[in-house]
């Protein structure tokens, strides 16, 4: 059986989630679920990053215990699993899990065991949104980019990682397939940064300036370890890394089949050159694949909590319904493109494909198919493979796919004619049973994409005892104007 192991990044909880996180979420479930459905083992993580320099600045700002405002932001990160249907099987939270603590001393030992940790003088430009350093060049007006704020000057004695002497073994793990990087316009964008060649960079931060929050570095009290180093290790920490007989790395991790990182843009440096460089030096295998997607903005911006453009996916929900807003996130988003969020434009979408095709194909087929007086037939077996799709990460293109079957059930409605034929002929029992097979292969390829639908299809589809089907009702009911 194959084995495959799933996460999404861990966000900073230094404000309340937002609908552009949603986006990360419902993709990587999606792909979760389909493989479960199609026999592979897997095991899909979350969590939050709780550990960032703009947490304990953002608390600072509140007048909360920094503990108590990271848990109360992080609360509302890990509850989004419930009305955004996320599968998850574990959840990691870096500030509160004994794992994580254990793992991150465990693997700076290790590196540090290598050659790969030095202290020393580090003077730059920081942009605290990124918890990263920038060069001037890489400013715009003397502002990062991301987030668009000021940077300032910081000049601090830190560790430092070698991570200068990473630049081929990654562009050969990239170019070799070992590593694959989804769109391949990413992959493009990472070996241009290893073409440019990699600088060491600096993996600790002084107490001081991190407001004594963070994870202390291993015999060295005066620093905390870089978030950045720090976050990017739940990925193994959650499997329990320090421990030598670890069932859960060895399974999930070591001898997985694919280790798959789902990202947004912004992150990418660090997933695809920081973090196979952590891995590298600490003596671990690489991920397989790091499926990279674009922001969704709200005119034309990034919607960010730094921006404070930000929009509440659970209010979203409430306002046009889960299965929409996944649906939408799935349909609409361009792979390599960003998408601008609109309520309009989730709920139009959801009336095209989900009431008219899908809610519409349902009851047609069913209010013929309702019997109550006598045995239906077996459903006829029907096939919507979409696995090529969803191991491209081409979410849209397996949307079309369901899109295009709806719209041939429906043909073949028009063309059978079954309201005119008797039940008692023959022919009525072919029709239905091949409708009626049409539905559950529906039911089937929709749940990974719209879960909540795809359950209450199946409910009915499934005929009792007797062979007879529930009363029809509608799937999905349009939504007033």
């Amino acid at each position: 059986m194959t084995r495959t192991y799933i996460t999404v990044s861990i966000p900073y909880v230094n404000a309340a989630p937002h609908v552009g996180y949603a986006l990360e979420l419902v993709e990587a479930d999606a792909v979760a679920r389909h493989r479960r459905a199609r026999g592979e083992d897997v095991r899909f993580l979350g969590g939050t990053d709780d550990h960032a320099i703009k947490n304990a600045l953002a608390a600072e700002a509140a007048g909360v215990p920094v503990a108590d405002y990271v848990d109360a932001n992080a609360r509302r990160f890990e509850a989004l699993r419930r009305p955004l249907d996320i599968s998850f099987d574990d959840f990691i939270r870096t500030s509160r899990d004994p794992r994580h603590v254990r793992g991150v001393e465990v693997l700076w030992r290790r590196s540090l065991a290598t050659g790969d940790l030095y202290r020393g003088l580090y003077e730059g430009l920081y942009c605290v949104g990124c918890e990263q350093f920038y060069d001037a060049a890489d400013l715009d007006d003397g502002r990062c980019p991301d987030h668009e704020i000021e940077v300032e000057p910081v000049r601090e004695e830190n560790w430092f990682f070698r991570l200068s002497a990473y630049t081929a073994p990654i562009r050969d793990a990239l170019t070799s397939g070992r590593l694959r990087i989804v769109p391949e316009s990413f992959a493009h964008e990472v070996l241009a940064q290893l073409d440019r060649g990699l600088v060491d960079i600096s993996v600790s931060r002084s107490v001081e300036r991190a407001r004594g929050w963070g994870i202390r570095v291993p015999d060295d009290p005066s620093q905390v370890v870089y978030v950045w180093w720090e976050a990017l290790t739940n990925y193994v920490t959650a499997l329990d890394v320090a421990e030598p007989t670890s069932q859960a790395y060895h399974r999930w991790w070591h001898d997985a089949d694919e280790r798959i990182h789902v990202i947004g843009k912004g992150i990418l440096r660090f997933h695809a050159i920081y973090w196979p460089a952590l891995l590298l030096s600490t003596g671990q295998r690489l991920p397989t694949t790091i499926y990279v997607h674009p922001y969704l903005t709200a005119g034309g911006r990034k919607i960010s909590k730094s921006l404070g453009n930000t929009v509440d996916p659970a209010e979203v929900i409430d306002r046009v319904g889960v299965d929409a807003l996944r649906w939408w996130l799935l349909a609409d988003v361009p792979r390599a493109a960003d998408a601008d969020y609109t309520d309009d434009r989730v709920s139009e979408r959801a009336e095209v494909d989900l009431v008219n095709g899908v809610s519409n194909l349902a009851h047609r087929v069913l209010t013929i198919a309702h019997r109550p007086d006598r045995r239906l037939p077996a459903p006829r077996r029907h096939d919507l493979d979409l696995r090529d799709h969803v191991d491209a990460f081409d979410f849209r293109g397996a949307i079309g796919r369901i899109n295009a079957f709806v719209r041939a059930a429906n043909a073949e409605v028009e063309r059978t004619k079954p309201w005119q034929l008797r039940t008692d002929d023959p022919a009525f029992d072919a029709v239905v049973g091949d409708l009626l097979g049409r539905l559950v292969a529906l039911a089937e390829a929709l749940e990974p994409f719209v879960p909540d639908t795809a359950d209450r299809l199946r409910r009915l589809v499934t005929a009792d005892a007797h062979g007879r089907l529930p009363v029809p009702e509608p799937l999905h009911r349009r939504r007033p104007r």
